[in-house]
């Protein structure tokens, strides 16, 4: 069974109660719920993981790439402005999708650039916690074509 990461940046664990009418009413145990289930399926070994602190997911990040691990990561507010955050995902030496609940592009100017887009494996954005799941599935689908 393949591990897979699932990393949350700032003020995911307040979803539901953070602008539900942004980002939806299922709370952060509801995610990682989601999360399971479809790792469940997929045969996947999900670890869910949410912090507020920058060099807690750079640390994250570095365990990944030294363990061969993929990865599905939501930067949140990092996703825009940290060049620290997007050199540890340069360092990946597994699949790493980027997943948004929302859509950064239809949002404030400000959330449409991702400095990490850039050296994630692919992004999925806009589909509220089903972008977990279809990452997920990205991941399952390119581990077993790299097996």
């Amino acid at each position: 069974m393949t591990r897979v990461l699932v990393l949350n940046g700032p003020n995911l664990r307040r979803l539901g109660v953070r602008e539900p009418d942004t980002y939806g009413t299922a709370s952060f145990d509801d995610l990682v719920a989601v999360c399971r289930d479809a790792g469940r399926r997929l045969d996947l070994q999900v670890e869910v993981r949410q912090t507020d602190d920058e060099a807690e997911m750079m640390r994250w990040l570095h365990e990944a790439a030294d363990g061969r691990v993929p990865v599905v990561l939501n930067p949140a507010a990092f996703t825009h402005y940290s060049y620290a955050l997007r050199d540890a995902v340069a360092q990946r030496t597994a699949p790493l999708v980027e997943v948004h609940i929302t859509n950064p592009a239809a949002r404030e100017e400000f959330r449409h650039n991702s400095v990490v887009a850039g050296v994630a494996t692919g992004t999925i954005a806009g589909f509220g916690t089903m972008s977990y799941v279809l990452a997920l599935q990205a991941v399952a689908e390119l581990v077993a074509e790299n097996s």
